[in-house]
């Protein structure tokens, strides 16, 4: 009875003080608010399922009815998340651009880094900064931050591409500039693709002393590198959580290909069924082919090509092949931010196989 007397007045002292104490642009923390500390973390992201044939319609109405005009903004479906003010995760924006033959996308530059994973088409160029790369679907292009980079679409059909920002982490930092160029489209440096002959190999870059670069010279993954690279770790012991999974690096350093922002290829395998585990940080997944099941706490996504479904912090998951075809995933993730700042968490939940399977 004394203790909870001796909670009661400590509890009715904090009320009275903390009027008196606001006045001052002070606080002490109070009965009724929210635990700074938790044992586990604790995010507003819920897990989303966006399904192909919902996105497919909005993309081709918006394509038709919306302009690509100099300056303006681009054309893209945002994927928003129910539970969060802003973002389709805590930390980045995942949205999909539709861009038709003969369009521009006119140059610009901002200090969110951003990436685009192509899902359809070909014939698009970008400029970074005066290199020029051509990409086609299955390719991903990086714009690191405050590089101007256009878009020119030269070919004859849409093209539609995965285009994520790590803009939410720069408004939580306070750190959004943005920076339109003088032009629709930058002029083209002399040797347009410095960095993807340097580097581009995989394998081999230029001798000498590694560059000290801010960014990663690497502007352009390509698919035939990529599935090449996939092949070759079929051969290896499949990963627990996630069959065959290889990330997108930085040449120079090894690192993620961008500071904030991992980018992976994972190769599910029919039959596959991966262990229950949980992350810091949150991810996206866009499916390029086949189907399968991804069980995120108590929801069940049945995913197809073409679909997208986000994972929140921290949230138990584990994902299954099918029965008979293999799947092929393309991921993006904030973990590079966790691992710099040394707080990355990773576990495996060993628990019988889910009954939501059959």
């Amino acid at each position: 009875m004394a203790k909870a007397s001796t909670l009661e007045s400590d509890a009715e002292a904090r009320h009275n003080l903390r009027n008196k104490l606001w006045e001052k642009a002070i606080r002490i923390s109070q009965p009724d608010d929210e635990p700074l500390f938790t044992r586990t973390p604790h995010s507003s992201m819920v897990a989303t399922h966006w399904k192909a044939d919902d996105l497919q319609s909005f993309l081709s109405e918006i394509g038709q009815v919306l302009n690509l005009a100099p300056g303006g903004d681009r054309r893209t479906l945002r994927l928003a998340n129910a539970g969060l003010e802003y973002g389709t995760t805590p930390t980045f924006w995942a949205s999909i651009q539709y861009i038709n033959p003969g369009e521009v996308a006119t140059a610009h530059r901002h200090t969110p880094d951003a990436f685009r994973f192509v899902m359809q088409g070909e014939g698009c160029s970008s400029t970074m900064d005066g290199q020029r790369y051509s990409f086609n679907e299955g390719d991903l292009v990086l714009t690191p931050s405050w590089m101007f980079h256009d878009h020119v679409h030269e070919g004859t059909e849409p093209m539609v591409w995965l285009d994520v920002l790590d803009v939410s982490l720069m408004r939580k930092l306070v750190n959004v500039f943005f920076d339109p160029y003088e032009a629709d489209v930058q002029p083209i440096d002399e040797y347009p693709e410095t960095s993807l002959r340097s580097f581009g190999s995989g394998i081999m870059r230029p001798v000498g002393d590694p560059p000290q670069m801010r960014q990663n010279p690497l502007l352009v993954y390509s698919q035939g590198q990529v599935e090449q690279a996939i092949e070759l770790a079929r051969g290896l012991k499949p990963d627990p959580c996630d069959d065959v999974i290889l990330e997108y690096q930085n040449p120079v350093n090894g690192a993620s290909a961008l500071p904030s922002m991992s980018m992976k290829s994972q190769l599910v395998r029919a039959g596959f069924e991966g262990a229950f585990h949980r992350h810091s940080g949150s991810k996206v997944y866009y499916v390029i082919s086949g189907s399968g099941t991804t069980i995120v706490g108590d929801q069940r996504f049945d995913w197809g090509r073409g679909d997208f479904f986000s994972i929140p912090p921290w949230a138990t998951h584990r994902h299954l092949g099918a029965a008979d075809s293999d799947a092929r995933l393309f991921r993006v993730d904030d973990s590079p931010l966790f691992r710099y700042l040394n707080v990355y968490r990773e576990e495996i939940i060993h628990e019988p196989i889910d009954k939501s399977r059959t």
